[in-house]
């Protein structure tokens, strides 16, 4: 390479690095727009954390692991190995919030079901929409950066909810379809 040319080349990819660093920030801004301050996908630093929330309060973690997954009868869907956990496994009774945070790269929720004493965590019968029967249901956390119902927990958000839980044994499931039944499920004693 002629000595003339090297500055040509230096100033090129000098442009070309600081485009690339330009068009990451935008989209890491337009990641974040919607998110819960200090959620998954939001600038830290920026905001407090999550809403105050009334009672215990229980982190309930969505995830997925990308890439395609069979799904229960037609087809492929996104997705991967996914899992619900939560960040305790048992809380008294009385009242209790639930945080859900995505930090898949799909929608996710979570539901509350009790759980019968002669059923099993991760064992509930799936119906021809793919989703496990929500009868007897307490509440979901499934409206993005909001409290309650919605559409569906999107990539990066939270969503919350508060109920009364008596003594007993319960199930939070991520119940959209083909989800349950590829691990989105977790067992929350009450005492």
């Amino acid at each position: 390479m002629t000595a003339a040319r090297r500055p040509l080349l230096i100033g090129a990819l000098a442009a070309a690095v600081t485009a690339l660093v330009a068009s990451a920030a935008v989209a890491v801004d337009a990641g974040n727009a919607g998110a819960v301050p200090g959620s998954i996908g939001f600038l830290s630093g920026s905001s407090p954390t999550a809403p105050s929330l009334p009672g215990t309060v229980v982190n309930v973690s969505l995830a997925d692991m990308g890439g395609a997954m069979m799904g229960q009868g037609s087809g492929m869907m996104s997705g991967g190995s996914m899992r619900l956990s939560a960040d305790r496994a048992t809380v008294p009774h009385g009242t209790v919030s639930f945080l859900a945070t995505n930090g898949g790269s799909i929608n996710h929720e979570m539901v509350i079901l009790p759980l019968p004493a002669a059923q099993s965590v991760g064992a509930r019968p799936t119906g021809a929409d793919a989703k496990a029967d929500e009868a007897g249901s307490l509440g979901e956390a499934s409206n993005s950066n909001g409290k309650g119902v919605g559409q569906g927990v999107v990539p990066g958000a939270s969503s919350w909810i508060t109920v009364t839980l008596a003594p007993g044994q319960y199930e939070l499931v991520c119940n959209l379809p083909n989800h349950y039944t590829a691990g989105m499920y977790t067992q929350l004693t009450v005492t």
